[in-house]
Parts: structure tokens; C-alpha cells; sequence
């Protein structure tokens, strides 16, 4: 994974190979209630919207999250999907100035690639670019780093149980 300066943005990427049919890898990842599997604990993420959540362009989802010991809520819209090789989520409210992150699968010999990118940008202009060096930065890595072992584990049960 790396994080990258973009001007006042970050470019967040990472690619994880799934030893798994392109099919099966989008069924998990197009079902927006399997997001609580893969994110930490820390964070106290709760879907919001009820479920189950019809994944389209215009999708709204709400949740609730704890970043830093602050509770807040995060909404998120669907703005680009095209089953089973990409959608794109962006946040319509929440912790950050700026959250655009693309999910690409892409079907390879022996499994799926899996790339995420996300672009984003933190609030408060100065302070928030020291926020990002001191705190944000290590905690998306923190957060992107248990989402690829998240992904393994469940990648790695039989078909049943990880849908």
C-alpha cells in the first residue's frame, strides 16, 4: 500500500491478489453489508441504512463510525458501477474534505486483482495537513492493512461461509 501526496490531496493505493473467480470476489464486495467484516474493530463501524442495501449508481449508505474517540456519521453514494469490474463510492458527508475511492477487480490468471485507490483530502487546510502527517495517514494504513488480511481470511473460507 502507498500513500502519496497530490497536491493538497493524497492518493491512497493498494492491490491485493484474491486466489478466487472474478465472480465470486465481486458477489462479496458488491454487498455493502460485508464492509463491517472488513473494518477494524477500533473504528466501532455501523451500517445505518437498512438492509439489504441495493447496490446501484445513486446508492446512498449511511454509517456511523468512531474516528480518534469521535463519533460521527458518514454517508456514502454509489457514482459509478460496472458490474463485476469497478464501482466507485464517494463521501457525500463525513471525516474527510474529500473521500472518491474506486474498487477494481480485474479477472488474472489463477484468482482476481483486486486495486483500491482512494483520493482524499483532509478539512482544516494547515491543520489538517499536520493531522495528516501526525495521525491520519497511519491510521488509514492501520485501516487498509486490516482489510487486506480481512480480505485473505475470508477469501480463504470455504464459498459457503464467506458470502
Amino acid at each position: 500500500m502507498t500513500i502519496e501526496p497530490n497536491g493538497n490531496e493524497f492518493i491512497l493505493h493498494q492491490e491485493q491478489f484474491i486466489a478466487q473467480p472474478l465472480s465470486r470476489v465481486w458477489d462479496f464486495f458488491s454487498n455493502a453489508e460485508n464492509l463491517e467484516r472488513l473494518t477494524p474493530d477500533f473504528l466501532n463501524f455501523k451500517i445505518l441504512t437498512p438492509t439489504p442495501i441495493e447496490m446501484g449508481e445513486g446508492s446512498l449508505i449511511d454509517y456511523r463510525i468512531r474516528l480518534f474517540g469521535v463519533p460521527m456519521n458518514w454517508r456514502t453514494e454509489i457514482i459509478h458501477l460496472e458490474p463485476p469490474f469497478r464501482f466507485v463510492d464517494q463521501q457525500l458527508k463525513g471525516p474527510y474534505a474529500k473521500w472518491y475511492h474506486e474498487h477494481r477487480f480485474e479477472e488474472v490468471d489463477g484468482g482476481t486483482l483486486m486495486t483500491d485507490r482512494v483520493e482524499y483530502r483532509v478539512p482544516f487546510s494547515a491543520l489538517g495537513q499536520l493531522a495528516h502527517s501526525v495521525m491520519v495517514k497511519r491510521t488509514l494504513q492501520r485501516i487498509f492493512k486490516y482489510r487486506y488480511d480481512a480480505v485473505s481470511d475470508v477469501f480463504s473460507e470455504p464459498a459457503e461461509r464467506a458470502a
